[in-house]
């Protein structure tokens, strides 16, 4: 039995060993094409100051460079134009270093490395994110702050392309750390009470639900499309969220209840119910809640689990009404608001016919 233990643990050693290397080996080149990218783009950017490059210019460039190096790929007169961007967009947080032992070349009496004037860790985060991640930053973000908020998130949290689109569409900026809450009443730990605070939303985009018309759609339509689309809905979520079910079922003295939906976050350790309402946010939602996490907590959670932390998630709500009506509960709850992409925004409302006269011009 010993001999297995030791056999076990040695193929978790290598594996653990070979995943590491590879991660390493995998951030080094990425370091390594962005080096060779902003090289590239400065490249670019001072000849088109200077020669007035433009993009007939750039294409034949780009078939030149096919000519000699066959097979050649990442060098089309499009991503050529990228790199133009992604150096004129960070050249004042980078600087030349012709010292530096980790040099890209240039051409023969020409080196560069580019090194972020940020801090050690922010330097070390931004060379992990690749460069299709970084143009579309560049490209849907403006300000710095934005910038290296999205850039701690894609390299932490390892997001995929289409997840920075996701985040960026649903303004996580903006958004995460906002949601109303009475978490410093009730989560006595900072450390938890922080993460919290950071693993919730004060707005969800659901862009995938596909009801007809979303103001005449009841909590059970809703939530059938979120289950539907679990994996998106977990996409909006963010990061460690394990769905556990839906209408999940709760015993008390023989009586049943039903949550609506039913989550686990691993960062938090504790579970998280969600309450679904298509209408604006009432007080008497609170109470409702705090019964079901007084059950999960009694009967669901683990003894090593955090207590449990529930969010109502409604179509409106007013903020002052919120955090009146947090007063006096002791289970930890946020209220947040949901939208879709259905919804026009106000500016463009009555640019178009309502749906009932749309109807009628097509009868």
């Amino acid at each position: 039995m010993t001999e297995l233990s030791n056999y076990t643990e040695t193929i978790k050693n290598l594996k653990s060993a070979i995943l590491n290397s590879r991660y390493r080996a995998a951030v080094l080149v990425n370091q390594e094409m962005l080096s060779l990218y902003f090289s590239v783009g400065k490249l670019i950017s001072e000849k088109t100051k200077q020669e007035k490059w433009g993009t007939n210019v750039l294409e034949r460039l780009s078939q030149d460079l096919q000519n000699e190096l066959p097979g050649l790929k990442g060098f089309g007169a499009t991503n050529l134009k990228r790199m133009k961007l992604f150096y004129d967009e960070w050249n004042s947080l980078f600087q030349i270093d012709a010292n530096s032992k980790n040099l890209t070349q240039l051409s023969d009496n020409e080196t560069l490395i580019i090194r972020p004037l940020l801090t050690d860790e922010l330097q070390i985060l931004f060379l992990q994110v690749s460069f299709t991640h970084h143009y579309e930053l560049l490209i849907k973000t403006k300000t710095l702050e934005e910038r290296i908020f999205y850039i701690q998130k894609v390299a932490q949290n390892f997001w995929s392309v289409d997840s920075l689109k996701h985040h960026i569409k649903a303004n996580l900026y903006q958004k995460e750390g906002n949601l109303p809450n009475n978490f410093t009443q009730t989560l006595t730990d900072s450390d938890l009470r922080a993460k919290a605070l950071q693993s919730f939303k004060d707005e969800y985009l659901l862009d995938f639900i596909n009801i007809e018309d979303p103001d005449e759609a009841d909590e059970k339509m809703i939530e059938n499309e979120i289950v539907r689309n679990i994996k998106k809905f977990l996409l909006s979520l963010g990061a460690d969220f394990a769905f556990l079910g839906n209408q999940f079922r709760l015993l008390v003295d023989e009586d049943e209840y039903f949550i609506d939906l039913l989550f686990f976050n691993r960062k938090l350790q504790c579970l998280v119910a969600f309450e679904l309402k298509k209408g604006k946010f009432k007080p008497e939602y609170l109470g409702k809640m705090n019964f079901y996490l007084s059950a999960l907590d009694e009967y669901i959670k683990q003894p090593h689990e955090n207590p449990s932390i529930g969010i109502i998630l409604c179509k409106e709500k007013n903020n002052k009404t919120v955090e009146f009506s947090f007063r006096d509960f002791n289970k930890s709850m946020g209220v947040a608001t949901f939208k879709t992409t259905h919804e026009l925004p106000e500016q463009f409302k009555n640019a178009l016919p309502d749906v009932e006269t749309l109807k009628k011009l097509m009868d």
